[in-house]
């Protein structure tokens, strides 16, 4: 027998248990689901780039091939301005730095131009040529490997990439063990002490 107390029945909780404990929950899988949901929205086919986006790396295409470089990087950029989601863009301005000699920055153009499709040989076998020319034929080399991966048959891409590899393999590679401590061309006489 009990004094002063009811047993509590034990029976379903109430609405206000069920809200704390599944909330937590459906927060969860409300935020994962609307991040699914926008990625597959914000991306946009090579058909939806804006026309002129497409029209300004047309301009930048025949600058470059008149030679005028400046002029073409000029031009992808308004490209890009015009349409970041434009990857040839970002591919033709790491061909115009490769070009230009600076490797850093034309691997990181097709680094974004990656990054908007990863399956894209053009961006694949253009980074892969400008770490060649950088001396990282190993990342080179796993660009190749990335190119059979997505092309099974016989891809242009691939075969300039693997001439680009075999003729950058036989220079030497330039290691920190190679590089010997600069000289100093001048000394400096140490006055002695009386």
């Amino acid at each position: 027998m009990l004094i002063g107390r009811q047993p509590v029945p034990v029976e379903a909780e109430t609405l206000l248990e069920k809200i704390m404990r599944f909330t937590p929950a459906s927060i969860a899988l409300a935020l994962a689901l609307a991040t699914v949901s926008s990625a597959g929205i914000g991306q946009k086919p090579d058909a939806q780039i804006e026309p002129l986006s497409v029209a300004w790396l047309e301009k930048g295409e025949a600058a470059q091939k008149a030679g005028n470089l400046q002029g073409a990087n000029d031009a992808y950029e308004t490209a890009l301005a015009i349409d970041p989601r434009n990857r040839k863009a970002f591919s033709a301005l790491g061909e115009v730095a490769r070009v230009q000699g600076l490797t850093g920055k034309s691997i990181r153009f097709y680094r974004e131009a990656l990054l908007l499709d990863p399956t894209d040989l053009d961006a694949l076998a253009g980074q892969g040529e400008a770490m060649v020319d950088k001396g990282a034929i190993e990342k080179a080399k796993e660009n190749l490997a990335r190119m059979k991966n997505i092309c099974r048959a016989s891809c242009g891409e691939i075969g300039q990439l693997a001439a680009a590899i075999e003729k950058g393999g036989a220079a030497p590679q330039l290691t920190a063990k190679n590089v010997a401590p600069p000289q100093s061309a001048v000394s400096i006489p140490v006055a002695e002490k009386p």
